[in-house]
């Protein structure tokens, strides 16, 4: 692990300058951190200040680089302008991508930054990731996946490194809480996104609001099913909802797991 960790480091002063692609979550935050000891003031952490970005994780993107130096810029994107993202059929994540990059090779340019990079890991290549492709189309580097390294050692790498996102759960954009084929609007991303804070703030930490139009689907982590699994919790839970629009409010007994509404492409 500590040789992998070596060869990401010797990778990317190799790349002599580059833009993060970050998020935030635990991989890209290693990676700017990375890049950060690698090349100074030669890396830029920028995020992409939309709306399927929740406005928690644009909070804790801030502190994150604040803390470790991390040269740290936001750029607009425009996927909501772009029909076949809002269609919000299974390549969404795609179009996403395509504006991301799009966007960010612009400022390379300008600023004559070498490359682009991104934090893949080498357990995300067996999921359906659409944005992938969009990464290959314009040549976006991912430093993590050419050392070899893993989600379990990229949080292990950054406990020893004292990094704060160790440990924070996964997530996705919030476009991924709308089911395919159902449009995705700033509306409805940010009825999920103000869900998701309430949950946060009844001490939930790993979960999903998942948005079926007159119905929302909570997924909640298996171990903390038990909390959520009683009336007092049960109300609690309609009351936000309802407020939010919402006609009916489920509880899915299978609890939060990645990726759930990517089951319906394998049939």
């Amino acid at each position: 692990m500590e040789a992998k960790e070596r060869t990401l480091l010797a990778s990317l002063r190799e790349l002599g300058s580059v833009i993060v692609a970050y998020s935030g979550g635990a991989d890209s935050a290693y990676l700017a951190w990375a890049a950060k000891q690698a090349l100074g003031d030669r890396a830029i952490a920028i995020t992409a200040d939309s709306a399927s970005l929740p406005e928690s994780h644009k909070r804790d993107a801030e502190s994150f680089a604040h803390h470790h130096g991390i040269r740290h810029e936001y750029i607009q994107t425009s996927e909501f302008d772009n029909p076949e993202y809002v269609a919000n059929l299974p390549d969404r994540c795609f179009h996403c991508k395509d504006e991301l990059f799009t966007r960010l090779d612009e400022v390379a340019r300008e600023r004559e930054i070498a490359h682009v990079v991104y934090g893949v890991n080498v357990d995300d290549l067996g999921d359906y990731r659409p944005g992938q492709r969009a990464a290959k189309l314009h040549q976006v580097k991912a430093p993590l996946v050419d050392a070899g390294l893993t989600k379990s050692e990229i949080r292990e790498l950054s406990r020893r490194a004292g990094l704060e996102t160790w440990d924070r759960p996964a997530s996705a954009c919030l476009s991924s809480r709308i089911p395919y084929g159902t449009p995705v609007t700033i509306q409805n991303v940010k009825t999920v996104d103000r869900g998701e804070d309430a949950l946060r703030k009844l001490g939930f930490r790993q979960f999903r609001v998942r948005y079926h139009a007159e119905i929302v689907r909570i997924e909640v982590a298996p171990e903390e099913l038990d909390r959520a699994m009683n009336i007092e919790m049960a109300r609690e839970f309609t009351r936000i909802f309802k407020q939010l629009g919402f006609h009916y409010v489920t509880l899915d007994l299978e609890g939060y797991r990645q990726g759930s509404l990517n089951a319906v492409l394998q049939h």
